[in-house]
């Protein structure tokens, strides 16, 4: 018989995942769907990862995401773990909740819909 031998730096531990429990979801969906409906975006992408989770809207699918919405765990002690980032990898919004981070999207939503 042959013999096993385990991945280097596993460490016998499974590293963890990082992802979007069901109320984060629904709200960054639910803005996501009003986006939609006001005909600006067309496309997003969800990637799960081991330090973070993101979420990235798109305009049209064959181009760089308007908008960044990241969930890093490790940060939640320091500057907040929820991130809004622009489409050229500025930083617009960092806080401890996720409502307020999706703010500056909603008043923009506001203003796409009176127009």
């Amino acid at each position: 018989m042959g013999t096993i031998t385990p991945f280097p730096g596993a460490g016998g531990r499974v590293a963890a995942q990082i992802g979007f429990d069901r109320v984060e979801l629904t709200r960054i969906l639910d803005l996501y769907g009003r986006m939609v409906a006001a005909g600006h975006w067309r496309d997003y992408a969800i990637e799960l990862g081991q330090d973070a989770a993101i979420f990235a809207a798109f305009r049209r699918a064959a181009e760089r995401p308007e908008y960044r919405i990241e969930k890093r765990p490790a940060l939640r002690q320091r500057q907040g773990q929820w991130s809004l980032i622009g489409e050229h990898g500025v930083v617009l919004k960092r806080g401890h909740d996720l409502a307020p981070v999706l703010a500056p999207i909603e008043r923009r939503l506001l203003k796409l819909i009176q127009e």
